[in-house]
């Protein structure tokens, strides 16, 4: 995977600064996942009202989430406060489904020490490609969503994109207002200001600096 695709937007209005990855467009809702499994602690959108949740769509045989696509998002938990920012796993099969089963996935997060809840895809009755992945219309992996305090879909990462910009667009959302009926989440931005393997279907802190 030499280089990342992702959609490109417009930059943040009122910004400053362009932030390439994020999308100034309202977006369309996220759908929420369909787990049958947790790894850590189960969660839910709707329990992440509030927060920049980043959803990261990972196998554990594809060499660009061992590499490129575990680290970062462990980064990201690392690097942001966990009543704005959100990270949640999602271990999305698609390929060699009998290598990849509960058991190994157990070892493989243990050995990679991932800070953050994973849940397992959920098989699809209608086709090769799990649920959430068809409901997002993930590429492939690893994939990397961004999605705003409202619950909307504000960026879709397939590939290697780069830790800075990652974090530049991360911190963004987080300096958006959220939507005030909602009760969790921070509204402080901080520091923060305003300033693979491909699907057939289609900081610590200062690390992200």
């Amino acid at each position: 995977m030499t280089q990342p695709a992702y959609r490109r937007g417009p930059p943040i209005q009122g910004s400053p600064r362009r932030f390439p990855l994020v999308s100034e467009a309202e977006g369309p809702a996220a759908p929420p996942w369909v787990v049958e499994r947790w790894f850590g602690t189960p969660t839910t959108l709707d329990e992440l009202s509030g927060r920049v949740v980043v959803l990261h769509a990972f196998q554990m045989l594809c060499p660009g989430c061992v590499l490129h696509g575990v680290p970062q998002a462990a980064r990201i938990h690392a690097s942001f406060h966990r009543d704005d920012v959100a990270v949640v796993g999602l271990h999305t099969v698609f390929e060699h489904h009998a290598a990849m089963t509960p058991t190994s996935l157990a070892a493989f997060l243990h050995e990679f020490r991932v800070p953050y809840p994973v849940g397992v895809d959920a098989p699809s009755s209608t086709g090769a490609l799990p649920t959430t992945m068809r409901l997002y219309g993930f590429r492939g992996t690893p994939s990397l969503v961004l999605i705003d305090r409202r619950g909307r879909i504000r960026a879709d990462l397939f590939g290697r994109p780069d830790d800075l910009a990652v974090g530049a667009a991360i911190a963004a959302l987080v300096a958006e207002p959220g939507d005030p009926s909602t009760a969790g989440g921070s509204t402080d931005p901080g520091d923060c200001d305003a300033s693979g393997c491909r699907a057939t279907h289609s900081t610590t802190e200062g690390e992200l600096r």
